[in-house]
């Protein structure tokens, strides 16, 4: 069954990021400000040297990072808008 309010379109957006603070976004914001386009590959390689120090925290915070990139690179709006 179909259903008028549903869009699938909303299927090909990306899950929202788990933000533990505002220092996520501030941190997203300065890597596509320094790498643009790259952005999102700098914080997978910040995540994948956390995670090889054993730095677990930093991993999944990178990890979400580059998540919120991502997120941010789809230019429309996610969610519910008011």
């Amino acid at each position: 069954m179909a259903f008028p309010f549903y869009d699938q379109a909303d299927e090909a957006a990306p899950p929202t990021p788990y933000l533990h603070d505002r220092a996520a976004v501030d941190s997203a914001a300065d890597l596509i400000a320094r790498f643009g386009d790259d952005a999102g590959f700098e914080a997978a390689a910040l995540a994948e040297r956390s995670r090889n120090l054993g730095n677990a925290l930093g991993f999944c915070r990178w990890r979400q990072i580059e998540r919120l990139i991502v997120l941010l690179s789809t230019g429309r709006a996610v969610g519910t808008v008011h």
